[in-house]
């Protein structure tokens, strides 16, 4: 998007690159993204939710409201991808089909810097196109990342994921945690189990849970942050996930290869 005109303060390009709690923070700076082009909530084609933060969510509702656009985790992305529209002078509309020119060249950038043909595309949850490539292309793509030239589109994501992990994450949230905690880090969660990070040295990882659930990715990925050499008490914290019981800790999810 950045090549192909968008230009963005580094907390709002955060907010580009983000699944985001749903928290004020987030949500009132892709209203005001929206606003800047003269673009309203009804613009988006992401599927109206509730914040993924529970204490955001719980405050919507007791407020008499409900699910939105702009609460989706989503909205971030969508946004940036109508200010890309709007900048190099494409149409808004159908904005998420996959033979938009925004696509094409979304998918072009992909194939670009995971080095992997895309096998097929489907259609994520949010509604945008959803390209195949393997785990080994993600970590390839984060290592570009990192290791670009300052000043390049690809450093300019880096920089600004790492300098406001909130934007990117949340309150509570693991991926926020980890880039606060680990200096120089770039890390990104996804659906069905998906998590992928890299250090500045340019060293990465990607990793997807086989049965899509999200409890177990996050162990997985300290144990190979730490094999990558990766250092810091956020380790530490989350290198177990507390089973409950009651209420109580019962067990735990840990790494056990």
């Amino acid at each position: 998007m950045l090549r192909s005109g968008l230009s963005l303060p580094p907390p709002d390009l955060a907010l580009a690159a983000a699944s985001h709690s749903g928290e004020e923070m987030h949500v009132s700076r892709v209203r005001a993204l929206l606003h800047s082009a003269g673009l309203s909530e009804s613009a988006l084609r992401c599927p109206p939710a509730l914040a993924l933060s529970e204490a955001a969510a719980a405050a919507t509702l007791r407020a008499g409201g409900g699910p939105s656009q702009l609460q989706m985790n989503c909205s971030g992305k969508h946004a940036a991808m109508l200010l890309t529209c709007v900048a190099a002078g494409w149409p808004i509309e159908d904005y998420v089909e996959a033979d938009h020119p925004l696509h094409k060249e979304l998918r072009s950038a992909i194939e670009q810097l995971t080095g992997d043909d895309v096998t097929s595309v489907g259609v994520d949850g949010c509604g945008a196109p959803l390209y195949a490539v393997t785990l080994r292309g993600v970590a390839r793509a984060f290592s570009r990342l990192v290791t670009a030239a300052p000043g390049t589109p690809e450093r300019m994501v880096a920089d600004a994921m790492r300098s406001h992990p909130e934007l990117v994450g949340g309150q509570g949230r693991d991926v926020t945690a980890l880039m606060a905690g680990i200096s120089g880090l770039v890390a990104k969660d996804g659906t069905e189990g998906v998590y992928v990070a890299a250090l500045p040295s340019g060293a990465a990882v990607a990793l997807k849970i086989d049965d899509g659930a999200a409890r177990a990715r996050v162990p997985v990925l300290v144990r190979e942050l730490r094999r990558l050499g990766a250092i810091g008490a956020v380790l530490d914290d989350l290198s177990e996930v507390l089973v409950l019981g009651g209420g109580h800790p019962v067990g735990a999810v840990r790494v056990a290869y």
